[in-house]
């Protein structure tokens, strides 16, 4: 098939064995940056599909990761057979199902996988109508003396600042307006910033004179009519930006609150009781959450609910939002996401990039 991708080396990160689980489909989903997995068996005949899409609804309904992914794959999609030209892949992609694809194996007569197409080779993006702000006013007390005086946002993860990498990934997903929300070393962001114009997109600065924490300084933005994506200034992540607006929207949300998956194994044997009576013994037993990721897609209705000039963090605008009816919905983060705390976790950054994470 004549596509501008190359297809080999897709194609050997995009390969996964039916029988692997769910935890290992996730990890080589993050190194294989294409939204999906072929599953097949060692003949490479194709036994299923696996998509971002399925992954969240599965960390949604609280699956173990330990299961298989074949579990939660499409044992049955629509491939490509004998397709040469470009056109009729696309039209394949376009009509098969009442909804487009995004993802199109393409095997031989014999059912074996020869490549995976995907609609971003052929398809331009659109803008998103869509603008974001990042909040890069912290103090980054945990990581002293790194941030003596460096803000943690424009500490460098490989060879460049965190909040470039961040700002590049907005704009290679259509996102053109970014607001810096700044209050600590506040000069050195807009310094090597500017307007923006060096990074191909429009840079706003909002200074806080004195911290309004993660929500508060929404208050002092611009009015608009768009959707705003807010991401904290101290994470790094490669998640699906476009795939995330697209939830938003399908689920009709006011806020969409970005999740990542979080085990924690208890060093102890747990034991379950009713009353005096021992009920069950469970040894060391692993618990999994869904922790806040700092990625948030909101409607301009939200911005109510925000009181001006005071400390007021997203946690405190969700719980009021939730309390007054409105629609707050979860969207599972499935590729590379890490939030930068502490020294061990700026260190586990450094060495993704030197792995070759976060390129462009």
């Amino acid at each position: 098939m004549v596509r501008p991708a190359a297809s080999i080396d897709r194609l050997t990160r995009t390969i996964i064995p039916s029988h692997a689980s769910i935890a290992e489909a996730i990890a080589q989903l993050e190194r294989a940056g294409t939204g999906a997995l072929l599953l097949c068996d060692k003949e490479r005949i194709l036994r299923g599909l696996l998509t971002d899409g399925d992954l969240r609804r599965a960390i949604l309904r609280g699956i173990p990761f330990d299961k298989p992914c074949s579990d939660i794959a499409n044992p049955e999609p629509i491939v490509a057979i004998g397709i040469r030209e470009a056109a009729d892949a696309l039209s394949l992609m376009d009509h098969a199902r009442e909804f487009l694809l995004n993802h199109l194996p393409v095997v031989d007569d014999l059912g074996r996988v020869v490549d995976l197409v995907l609609r971003s080779d052929f398809v331009s993006e659109e803008k998103l109508g869509l603008s974001a702000v990042i909040m890069a006013g912290g103090f980054g007390s945990r990581l002293r003396p790194l941030t003596d005086d460096v803000p943690k946002p424009m500490l460098t993860v490989g060879d460049r600042p965190l909040l470039e990498l961040t700002i590049e990934r907005l704009k290679d997903a259509g996102i053109k307006r970014v607001n810096l929300t700044t209050h600590y070393l506040a000069e050195s962001i807009s310094d090597h910033f500017g307007d923006g114009q060096a990074f191909d997109v429009d840079i706003r600065y909002v200074h806080e004179d004195r911290p309004l924490g993660t929500a508060g300084g929404l208050k002092l933005l611009e009015e608009s009519n768009e959707t705003l994506l807010v991401i904290n200034g101290d994470i790094v992540t490669e998640v699906d930006f476009r795939s995330m607006l697209s939830y938003h929207r399908e689920h009709g949300a006011d806020v969409t609150v970005g999740v990542r998956q979080y085990e924690l194994q208890v060093p102890y044997g747990v034991i379950d009781c009713d009353g005096s009576r021992v009920r069950k013994v469970e040894e060391k037993p692993v618990l999994h959450f869904l922790v806040n990721a700092g990625i948030y897609l909101l409607e301009p209705t939200v911005y109510r609910y925000i009181p001006s000039g005071l400390r007021f963090d997203m946690t405190d605008l969700i719980g009021r939002l939730i309390e007054k009816g409105r629609h707050v919905v979860s969207f599972p983060i499935v590729e590379y996401w890490l939030d930068i705390g502490q020294r061990a976790d700026y260190e586990r950054a450094q060495e993704y990039a030197r792995n070759g994470g976060l390129q462009a």
